[in-house]
């Protein structure tokens, strides 16, 4: 009898351990089964972060897209690029025989444009009037505004040394002239030669005989 309950004793025993391995693996089981859910888990969580972060780009770089497009899409301004003032210096040779109108570039060196009274009328008498003048000067200008030129200083002049020292008649209607003929005036100066210590003037002691 002590036989028989000493193997029933070892084969409870061994059951037993048999249940706690069993109960062990299950435990071992569910523990991997967890950890797999887990990780499954977080690599979705990663993979929807992923993603979102790619739509996220994609959105931003369509938002960047469309700004350049607005961009390129806004009309520019234009520019205008200030045009170089061309100045040149009229210088107006008026006496009471004829008046002449000769423009050069600002130095003076080269002339640009000339023209005088008796170029414009057939009378000798008229080379010193008003109206001669005034068609050099409007001959004299345009030549000069075809050459691109819009600014002009003006020097006039009369005869002067021994000779009469104020401009003749066809000096201011010069002057008139070239400003309505559409050129710009800066500076208008009197250049006429003045002697500090003249020569003997013509007409002998007596004086010129009428």
């Amino acid at each position: 009898m002590s036989n028989e309950s000493s193997e029933e004793e070892k084969k409870a025993e061994e059951n037993k351990k048999e249940d706690n391995l069993d109960e062990e693996k299950e435990k071992i089981q569910i523990k991997e089964e967890k950890t797999k859910e887990e990780k499954t888990k977080e690599e979705k969580t990663k993979e929807e972060t992923s993603e979102i972060k790619k739509e996220e780009d994609k959105s931003d770089e369509k938002s960047e897209i469309k700004e350049k497009k607005e961009e390129k899409v806004e009309p520019k301004k234009k520019v205008r690029r200030k045009q170089k003032k061309l100045w040149g210096i009229a210088h107006i040779y008026s006496s009471y025989n004829d008046t002449i109108v000769t423009i050069t570039d600002i130095t003076g060196a080269e002339t640009l444009a000339r023209c005088s009274g008796g170029m414009v009328v057939k009378a000798d008498r008229e080379e010193s009037s008003a109206y001669a003048a005034m068609q050099a000067a409007f001959r004299a200008a345009k030549e000069l505004k075809d050459k691109g030129y819009t600014h002009i200083h003006i020097k006039v002049r009369a005869p002067g040394g021994n000779g009469p020292r104020t401009p003749g008649p066809g000096a201011q209607a010069a002057i008139r002239a070239l400003a309505r003929s559409g050129l710009r005036i800066g500076r208008i100066e009197e250049v006429t030669p003045i002697p500090h210590d003249e020569c003997r003037r013509k007409g002998g002691r007596r004086g010129r005989r009428v």
